[in-house]
């Protein structure tokens, strides 16, 4: 992450998304001679009801402690949701910063247990998206669902990972979306910036996705993939928070098409009874995508 984001997290924010609301969404008729994306400064202002002098001060990182009526303003006015608008305040200065445990992610002994038991796609993944455990069902679906692999790092550099979703761009827009989202203010762990480094320096989708500074909960839903056997599955997905990390599972619609092609795969799978586990050296440097 760079210096100056991390310097000026709110500014910084601020000016993203301002730059991502039309004048027509703002209610503003648009000019000729527009120069700059979105909104202008004074726009924003205008419409939060600050003061333009203000409002660069905060875009500028000059008062880093507006009060909530503000924070309030500027996400009205910026059309931000539930969860921006909560990310917003968080990045205030007067919200205290809570120090984060900088102990290794661990998964329980009694969730390798269950990843054995399970007959469908299930695994454990930590903070940054690192596959810590799954079982034999989930490296049926992807091979890229192996501990010691990165879910982020496959979905934005594997081709096979690309091919492997319906909607690839909407995939990419949720995975960095939830990862800043993750990251919150926690922004000097170690692995969090080896991970935003390493796709800024590989990835022209992640640089552009990150500069848009969106933020999202990735929880339940549904998904449509192509599997290379089995062919097209729509399958929902679950994350369940176990201890300090994420439990994972996909499943189908009873008795669906789906349903039987997962079926089917695990037929074909011939997989061992014992869940996949990443060992010492994998939690120690995180395989990377080829």
């Amino acid at each position: 992450m760079r210096d100056e984001e991390s310097d000026n997290r709110l500014g910084t924010y601020l000016r993203a998304r301002r730059e991502l609301i039309s004048p027509e969404q703002a209610g503003i008729p648009p000019g000729g001679n527009r120069r700059v994306p979105g909104l202008r400064r004074e726009e924003v202002a205008l419409l939060a009801g600050i003061s333009p002098d203000y409002y660069l001060r905060l875009e500028r990182g000059r008062d880093k402690n507006p009060s909530a009526q503000v924070l309030a303003s500027l996400a009205r006015v910026l059309r931000l949701d539930d969860v921006e608008r909560t990310y917003l305040l968080g990045l205030s200065a007067a919200r205290p910063r809570t120090p984060r445990r900088k102990r290794p992610e661990h998964v329980p002994a009694r969730v390798h247990q269950l990843l054995a038991h399970l007959k469908i796609p299930a695994f454990v993944e930590g903070r940054a998206f690192d596959v810590l455990a799954s079982n034999p069902m989930a490296v049926a679906l992807s091979p890229r669902l192996r501990p010691g692999r990165n879910r982020l790092l496959s979905l934005l550099l594997d081709p096979e990972e690309q091919a492997f979703h319906e909607d690839w761009p909407k995939a990419t827009a949720d995975f960095v979306a939830a990862l800043r989202t993750t990251i919150g203010d926690d922004i000097d762990n170690p692995r969090f910036v080896e991970l935003v480094g390493e796709l800024a320096l590989s990835s022209q989708r992640f640089r552009a996705l990150w500069a848009r500074h969106d933020v999202r909960d990735l929880g339940g839903g549904t998904t449509t993939v192509h599997h290379p056997v089995v062919g097209e599955l729509r399958l929902h997905r679950d994350k369940l928070p176990v201890d300090d990390v994420i439990l994972v599972v996909y499943y189908p619609d009873r008795g669906s098409d789906s349903d039987e092609k997962l079926r089917l795969l695990a037929s074909l799978a011939h997989a061992p009874s014992e869940p996949e586990q990443s060992g010492p050296a994998d939690a120690a440097h995180h395989p990377k995508t080829p």
